[in-house]
């Protein structure tokens, strides 16, 4: 029987706090040991039973990447990742493949079909970590990790923390990632579209209006600590984040 969860968020912070996870297994013990330790290292995660429900997920929302065993109910993960590769929308989703068969013929197979990893059950799960942050480090570089400070507001994506004059706002992940795209590029407008991209991912199929809801909750969590006025709405183009801004006078 397959199982599906909702994308969960550990509290724990992380430095891949925005990945997003899809553990694709049959085994109930072995996929629920492995989202334990995924939530423990703060991912996202989501878990499919089967093909069918692995192919739903995808269509929904693009994973950050796949953990993906080979024998499943239905279609195997070989014809899987094949499928993928063969998608323009999927050809570039980084597949990691988990199995028992561990020939050097099996493991020349599973590459061959796409996958850009290869485990071996069984195995062990600080390997697994390992090898899951390594490959959204090759897929993802381009990930700041350093603190940036604007008019007085410092974002640190190590430690999961933004504070302004050493007090510390508190926000969702999702702006959180939002004000960290602001924040590396202050003083740009950036279409709601651009935010989608760059923010969301150009995988996800949601409505522009959402990043209007984010940034209302941005403000929201900024208006705390005075600084809410730094984002701004360009009528007609969309918002930036002004470094130079001045907050309204109170009246």
């Amino acid at each position: 029987m397959c199982v599906i969860r909702a994308w969960t968020k550990s509290n724990r912070p992380s430095t891949d706090m925005s990945a997003r996870i899809l553990i694709v297994e049959d085994e109930p013990a072995i996929a629920e040991l492995i989202a334990v330790n995924l939530r423990h290292a703060g991912f996202d995660h989501v878990v499919a039973g089967d093909a069918e429900t692995a192919q739903l997920e995808i269509d929904r929302q693009l994973p950050d990447l796949v953990l993906l065993d080979w024998m499943l109910p239905g279609a195997s993960g070989l014809s899987i990742a094949k499928r993928w590769r063969a998608s323009e929308r999927t050809r570039q989703l980084p597949i990691i493949m988990l199995t028992a068969r561990g020939d050097e013929s099996d493991r020349v197979m599973g590459l061959d079909a796409g996958a850009d990893d290869y485990i071996v059950k069984p195995f062990s799960m600080q390997e697994m970590m390992a090898r899951v942050r390594a490959l959204l480090r090759r897929q993802r570089p381009e990930k700041s990790q350093d603190a940036v400070t604007v008019a007085g507001l410092k974002l640190d994506p190590s430690a999961y923390e933004v504070s302004a004059e050493g007090e510390v706002v508190r926000m969702g992940p999702t702006e959180f990632r939002l004000l960290h795209y602001l924040m590396r590029h202050p003083d740009r407008v950036h279409r709601r579209s651009q935010l989608l991209d760059k923010v969301w991912g150009d995988h996800v199929f949601i409505e522009e209006r959402t990043v209007d809801v984010h940034i209302k909750r941005l403000r929201e969590s900024l208006s705390g600590v005075g600084c809410a006025h730094l984002i701004e709405t360009v009528r007609g183009a969309g918002y930036r984040l002004n470094s130079r801004a001045q907050p309204s006078p109170q009246t």
